[in-house]
């Protein structure tokens, strides 16, 4: 898939994830990586900016072995910009959607 489309979502793509259930990063790494190649180098960064903007924050959890882990959990102003980036995308893809049917046709 193309890199400049994976980085236009991958945001979204956090955050729903996220929502689902606190999350480590490696542990969302693995689990949007099942669907989507992600780079440590790309997710890392924009979790630091994701709690530094709010939207986004963290806790230490511990496992039962080993050390303990930085949790990602949404706040209420994330989700209010998540349902936001999903009507922006939805918009997207039917923008798109209109634009190759109007140029099959």
């Amino acid at each position: 898939m193309n890199v400049q489309f994976k980085k236009g979502v991958l945001e979204l793509v956090v955050l729903e994830e996220i929502k689902k259930t606190d999350q480590y990063g490696y542990e969302l790494s693995q689990n949007i990586g099942k669907h989507l190649s992600i780079a440590d180098g790309t997710l890392y960064p924009m979790l630091r900016r994701l709690v530094k903007e709010g939207v986004l924050e963290t806790y230490s959890g511990k496992e039962s072995s080993g050390p303990a882990r930085k949790y990602y959990k949404i706040t209420d102003s994330g989700k209010i910009h998540l349902e936001a980036l999903k009507v922006e995308w939805r918009e997207l893809v039917s923008a798109v959607e209109r634009l190759i049917s109007e140029k099959e046709g």
